[in-house]
Protein backbone atom coordinates (compact mmCIF):
# COMPACT_ATOMS: atom_id res chain seq x y z
CA UNK A 1 0.00 0.00 0.00
CA UNK A 2 2.51 2.23 0.92
CA UNK A 3 4.43 1.57 -2.31
CA UNK A 4 1.66 1.95 -4.80
CA UNK A 5 1.64 6.47 -3.63
CA UNK A 6 4.21 6.47 -6.08
CA UNK A 7 2.04 5.03 -8.74
CA UNK A 8 -0.63 7.64 -8.12
CA UNK A 9 -3.05 4.98 -5.98
CA UNK A 10 -2.73 6.00 -2.71
CA UNK A 11 -4.71 8.46 -0.41
CA UNK A 12 -3.31 11.94 0.08
CA UNK A 13 -1.27 14.15 -2.29
CA UNK A 14 -0.03 13.73 -5.59
CA UNK A 15 3.42 12.39 -5.84
CA UNK A 16 5.50 13.42 -8.46
CA UNK A 17 6.05 9.69 -9.91
CA UNK A 18 8.85 10.76 -11.97
CA UNK A 19 10.95 12.93 -9.04
CA UNK A 20 9.14 12.20 -5.77
CA UNK A 21 10.27 13.74 -2.51
CA UNK A 22 10.48 12.24 1.07
CA UNK A 23 8.06 14.94 2.31
CA UNK A 24 5.78 14.15 0.01
CA UNK A 25 5.65 10.82 0.68
CA UNK A 26 5.75 10.69 3.95
CA UNK A 27 2.47 13.47 3.60
CA UNK A 28 0.97 10.93 1.36
CA UNK A 29 1.40 8.58 4.22
CA UNK A 30 0.19 10.50 6.68
CA UNK A 31 -3.45 11.03 4.90
CA UNK A 32 -3.29 7.20 4.39
CA UNK A 33 -2.29 6.16 7.89
CA UNK A 34 -4.48 9.14 9.30
CA UNK A 35 -7.61 8.68 7.86
CA UNK A 36 -7.62 4.45 8.09
CA UNK A 37 -7.46 5.64 11.97
CA UNK A 38 -10.18 7.76 11.82
CA UNK A 39 -12.20 4.78 10.91
CA UNK A 40 -10.99 2.57 14.20
CA UNK A 41 -12.33 2.94 17.31
CA UNK A 42 -9.89 4.84 19.05
CA UNK A 43 -9.33 2.67 21.74
CA UNK A 44 -9.00 0.02 19.31
CA UNK A 45 -5.82 1.28 18.04
CA UNK A 46 -4.33 0.75 21.88
CA UNK A 47 -6.43 -2.78 22.37
CA UNK A 48 -6.65 -4.37 18.87
CA UNK A 49 -3.84 -2.80 17.12
CA UNK A 50 -1.34 -2.75 19.55
CA UNK A 51 -0.24 0.93 18.97
CA UNK A 52 0.64 2.85 22.45
CA UNK A 53 -1.16 5.39 23.61
CA UNK A 54 1.24 7.92 22.73
CA UNK A 55 1.40 6.44 19.13
CA UNK A 56 -2.13 6.06 18.90
CA UNK A 57 -2.30 9.73 20.03
CA UNK A 58 0.68 10.78 17.06
CA UNK A 59 -1.46 8.52 14.41
CA UNK A 60 -4.64 10.76 15.22
CA UNK A 61 -2.87 14.05 15.06
CA UNK A 62 -1.28 12.87 11.42
CA UNK A 63 2.36 12.62 13.09
CA UNK A 64 3.43 9.13 11.33
CA UNK A 65 6.96 9.90 10.70
CA UNK A 66 8.27 7.84 13.93
CA UNK A 67 5.74 5.01 13.57
CA UNK A 68 6.90 1.75 12.48
CA UNK A 69 5.81 -0.05 9.31
CA UNK A 70 4.43 -3.06 10.66
CA UNK A 71 2.30 -0.57 13.37
CA UNK A 72 1.32 1.17 10.39
CA UNK A 73 -0.35 -1.87 8.62
CA UNK A 74 -1.85 -2.52 11.57
CA UNK A 75 -3.80 0.25 11.34
CA UNK A 76 -4.63 0.10 7.74
CA UNK A 77 -5.45 -3.62 8.20
CA UNK A 78 -7.63 -2.42 11.43
CA UNK A 79 -9.37 -0.55 8.70
CA UNK A 80 -9.83 -2.73 6.07
CA UNK A 81 -10.46 -6.17 7.37
CA UNK A 82 -9.59 -7.20 3.77
CA UNK A 83 -5.73 -6.26 4.44
CA UNK A 84 -3.02 -8.49 6.33
CA UNK A 85 -0.80 -6.26 8.06
CA UNK A 86 2.01 -8.88 7.75
CA UNK A 87 1.36 -9.17 4.24
CA UNK A 88 1.42 -5.30 3.37
CA UNK A 89 4.75 -5.38 5.34
CA UNK A 90 5.97 -7.85 2.81
CA UNK A 91 4.32 -6.30 -0.12
CA UNK A 92 6.47 -3.18 0.80
CA UNK A 93 9.45 -4.80 1.09
CA UNK A 94 9.51 -6.95 -2.11
CA UNK A 95 8.63 -3.49 -3.82
CA UNK A 96 11.56 -1.99 -2.24
CA UNK A 97 14.23 -4.63 -3.44
CA UNK A 98 12.81 -5.56 -6.68
CA UNK A 99 13.49 -1.13 -7.21
CA UNK A 100 16.90 -1.67 -5.98
CA UNK A 101 17.41 -4.05 -8.22
CA UNK A 102 15.76 -2.23 -11.09
CA UNK A 103 17.93 1.03 -10.47
CA UNK A 104 20.97 -1.07 -9.66
CA UNK A 105 21.31 0.20 -6.24
CA UNK A 106 23.24 -0.71 -2.94
CA UNK A 107 22.66 -0.43 0.22
CA UNK A 108 25.55 1.74 0.84
CA UNK A 109 24.02 3.85 -2.07
CA UNK A 110 20.94 4.27 -0.42
CA UNK A 111 22.63 4.91 2.91
CA UNK A 112 25.02 7.64 1.44
CA UNK A 113 21.55 9.51 0.00
CA UNK A 114 19.16 9.52 2.58
CA UNK A 115 18.57 11.80 5.60
CA UNK A 116 18.13 9.18 8.29
CA UNK A 117 21.18 8.68 9.92
CA UNK A 118 21.29 5.15 8.63
CA UNK A 119 24.51 3.14 7.59
CA UNK A 120 24.51 0.80 4.96
CA UNK A 121 23.78 -2.38 7.02
CA UNK A 122 21.61 -0.52 8.98
CA UNK A 123 19.19 -0.10 6.09
CA UNK A 124 19.69 -3.55 4.59
CA UNK A 125 18.53 -4.74 8.26
CA UNK A 126 15.43 -2.19 7.98
CA UNK A 127 14.59 -3.76 4.14
CA UNK A 128 14.95 -7.56 6.18
CA UNK A 129 12.82 -6.52 8.72
CA UNK A 130 15.66 -7.50 11.49
CA UNK A 131 15.27 -3.83 12.83
CA UNK A 132 12.31 -1.24 12.61
CA UNK A 133 11.69 1.00 9.88
CA UNK A 134 9.57 3.90 10.51
CA UNK A 135 7.69 5.62 7.59
CA UNK A 136 10.14 8.50 7.95
CA UNK A 137 12.99 5.93 6.83
CA UNK A 138 10.72 4.87 4.47
CA UNK A 139 9.71 7.32 2.54
CA UNK A 140 13.48 8.58 1.98
CA UNK A 141 14.38 5.12 0.92
CA UNK A 142 11.47 4.77 -1.64
CA UNK A 143 12.14 8.36 -2.57
CA UNK A 144 15.89 7.64 -3.73
CA UNK A 145 14.59 4.37 -5.09
CA UNK A 146 11.98 5.58 -7.32
CA UNK A 147 14.35 8.41 -8.55
CA UNK A 148 17.05 6.18 -9.88
CA UNK A 149 14.77 3.75 -12.02
CA UNK A 150 14.70 3.42 -15.43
Amino acid sequence: MFHEVVDGRGAGPDVDADEPAADDLLAAFEAMVTQAAAGVDPDGLVGEVGLTEASANAVRGGDVAGLSLADATAVLAAANPDRDADTMVAEVRDHLLMGMATAVLDVDSIAAKIDADLTGQEVQQALEGRTTMTLGQLAEILAVIERRKP
